[in-house]
């Protein structure tokens, strides 16, 4: 893909081409036929960032080309959502001639949501200080009627916030509306449209299913959220303490009273489990940990965690690295057999593709 161009009529044959590869790297696992989610073809990443260029009075969003290094001037960006790539020169507009906002602005970093909301990081390279706070809210009301819009200043060891350094995001899935909050510079899903598709599809299966949920990576909460409704407790763990904090936040905004959330890694909880020991005081024995869901990092699971996968009744794994799920599958479908597969194109023009299969022991 050219950097920052999309090419809906290409789409279609591109997608299959991923998804044709897919299936060949699974077939040994004998998965059923993939059931395969669809980006929009322009408009869908809810994350970008840019460095700014300055030519004078001229100010403009830049990227580089990953191959030859070169800058690219960005006017216009339909890979990102309309939320972004229309208030993109809007912005620019009002950065132009303040001094005080663009004096040495060397990043701008854009995170929004698909209910429309929008969180700006602006980073310098000088101090900031209370001048620029009181120009950043200036800006912020200016904007107010027409853009939900938040700011943030950043430099070295400084973090200035107008309000918050966080989005709240919001959709309907299957008939329940959930919230979820999203912090400036912490993981969220970058196409919010694939996203609501897979905890669609996860949360159909999830209603094929009994019992108690173990989910590791948990994030945000962003799955466990999603299922608790399907299982009668769930137990979520993570390393990251910003996402333990978030995921915490999004229980309460979402009133559910089933989930708890841990912060322990992966290998730890395979040491735990294995030796029946407490998770972080939770006492084990009260609980019917009947399916697990994984959606590890590029890496895959690890040894240990993969021992620990194999060792539940259902799995519900979410891969971003078909080459390191097809590692996993190996161990996994020694004990266990694929029920259902599908694939979900989160970056579009790009050969990434992530899937999720459940599987069931034999």
């Amino acid at each position: 893909m050219s950097v920052g161009q999309v090419f809906p009529q290409q789409y279609s044959s591109q997608l299959a081409a991923k998804v044709s590869e897919v299936n060949q790297l699974l077939s040994e696992f004998s998965p059923p036929k993939p059931e395969v989610f669809t980006s929009a073809p322009e408009h869908y990443r809810l994350r970008a960032e840019f460095r700014i260029w300055h030519d004078g009075d001229d100010i403009y969003h830049a990227m580089f080309d990953p191959e030859t290094k070169a800058k690219i001037r960005i006017d216009y960006f339909p890979v990102a959502c309309r939320t972004i790539a229309d208030f993109m020169p809007i912005l620019l507009q009002q950065l132009q001639f303040n001094h005080e906002l663009r004096y040495k602005l060397y990043q701008i970093d854009y995170l929004a949501t698909l209910s429309g909301e929008l969180l700006v990081s602006l980073i310098y390279k000088k101090s900031l200080d209370d001048t620029w706070l009181i120009h950043a809210r200036q800006l912020t009301e200016l904007l107010a009627p027409n853009y939900k819009v938040k700011f943030i200043g950043r430099a070295r060891k400084q973090k200035l916030m107008v309000s918050d350094d966080f989005v709240i995001e919001q959709f309907d899935l299957l008939g329940k509306t959930l919230r979820y909050q999203q912090i400036e510079s912490s993981f969220t899903q970058p196409n919010g449209g694939v996203n609501v598709q897979m905890l669609t599809w996860a949360k159909r299966v999830a209603t094929e299913l009994k019992g108690d949920l173990l989910e590791l990576y948990c994030g945000n909460g962003n799955f466990s959220i999603a299922l608790a409704s399907d299982f009668n407790q769930v137990v979520a763990t993570e390393i990251s303490r910003t996402s333990i904090k978030s995921a915490e936040y999004n229980i309460a905004l979402n009133n559910i009273d089933n989930l708890k959330v841990l912060q322990i890694s992966a290998e730890d909880v395979a040491t735990a489990l294995q030796q029946g020991t407490s998770l972080k005081k939770l006492d084990l024995s009260d609980l019917k940990l009947n399916t697990i869901l994984v959606d590890p990092p590029r890496a895959g699971l690890d040894a240990a965690t993969e021992r620990l996968v194999a060792g539940f009744n259902d799995i519900i794994y979410i891969s971003c690295n078909p080459h390191t799920l097809a590692h996993n599958l190996a161990t996994l479908c020694q004990s266990h057999d694929i029920v259902r597969f599908a694939v979900f194109d989160q970056f579009p023009y790009t050969t990434h593709i992530e899937t999720g299969v459940w599987l069931r022991k034999r």
